[in-house]
């Protein structure tokens, strides 16, 4: 059964091997696929791996050998579910590969904002350390996480593992009801959203996105928040309404956000939170890690081959 990969380039920029791929059938690989190529370069194939290259009813109508879409991610709304299982074409999905490696980076984000190693970092490589008339100097103020409060809004796996990090600083943890039917340490405290707001030092937000939790960071959610709170998203970039964030950040009304989503990827130039003060953006790398990039192939590779052996695994829509 012919394989094609239509957006390779992020999972393996080259630094990864596809030959585990390779040897369950022929393979095509592209680094990138437009949509109006889709149909083309997809003609032929019986198994589709995509990551971000959308695949709804146009794109599946289009494709007539298609038998199976491998979605080389956790999230899978790129993919028209009940189209694929109106023609049989069983869906998968990878549900966890980033753990460690996105906690990790919601610290990193988090430890820039407070401490500025980077700002400081810079000013030094500049010379600005030689030509000063003291022994040391910050720009910003820092903060010590020791003993501050950290919201986590959604308590699965990555919460969990941000969490346990948390507690490591010596930060005190709460988590949201919404969230109170995961496993969870004795010393963290289940609460309502309001509360969450308005008690924490840091917002850290780890929920999926859904129509309930859209927009969940609003004006009245921010507006509950502490003047010195941060707020941190490497989840998914609709949980917050980038406007009113921004509104937030200018006004100081809180004292800092960082993110590693954002609504649109990439983000238009007028993206509010682009010039926002104090908001620090990466480009959606949290899960980017070598490490992690390399159980998604492994994960991704297992479940076109569960596939062909008749046993399919992970499977999110379908027969």
């Amino acid at each position: 059964m012919n394989i094609v990969v239509l957006d390779g380039y992020t999972l393996n920029p080259g630094d990864l091997s596809w030959d585990d791929l390779k040897a369950l059938g022929p393979c095509e690989i592209f680094d990138r696929t437009p949509p109006r190529e889709i149909a083309a370069r997809a003609a032929n194939a019986g198994i589709i791996v995509t990551n971000k290259v959308v695949l709804h009813r146009p794109q599946i109508d289009s494709l007539p050998k298609l038998k199976y879409i491998g979605v080389t991610a956790t999230g899978y709304n790129i993919v028209d579910v009940e189209a694929a299982k109106e023609r049989g074409i069983v869906v998968t999905n990878v549900p966890t590969y980033g753990t460690r490696s996105v906690a990790q980076h919601t610290f990193a984000l988090l430890l820039e904002l407070t401490q500025h190693v980077g700002h400081h970092a810079h000013t030094v490589r500049d010379g600005r350390w030689t030509r000063s008339a003291d022994w040391c100097y910050w720009d910003k103020p820092l903060v010590e996480l020791d003993g501050l409060t950290m919201g986590i809004i959604g308590y699965g796996r990555i919460g969990q593992a941000v969490a346990k990090l948390a507690e490591a600083f010596g930060m005190k943890v709460i988590t949201s009801a919404s969230s109170s039917g995961k496993k969870r340490e004795p010393n963290v405290a289940v609460v309502d959203l309001d509360y969450l707001f308005s008690e924490s030092d840091v917002v850290s937000l780890h929920c999926p996105l859904t129509p309930e939790t859209k927009h969940l960071v609003d004006t009245s959610r921010l507006a509950r928040m502490k003047s010195t709170a941060f707020l941190v998203n490497t989840s998914r970039g609709p949980l917050v309404d980038e406007a009113a964030l921004a509104d937030a950040l200018n006004s100081g009304r809180i004292a800092g956000a960082t993110m590693d989503v954002l609504s649109a990827e990439p983000p238009s130039a007028d993206n509010p939170l682009l010039t926002a003060k104090n908001c620090l953006i990466t480009p959606h790398i949290a899960w980017a890690t070598r490490a992690a990039r390399a159980r998604l192939m492994k994960a991704g590779v297992d479940n076109v081959r569960a596939f062909l052996e008749g046993k399919p695994q992970n499977v999110v829509g379908g027969k």
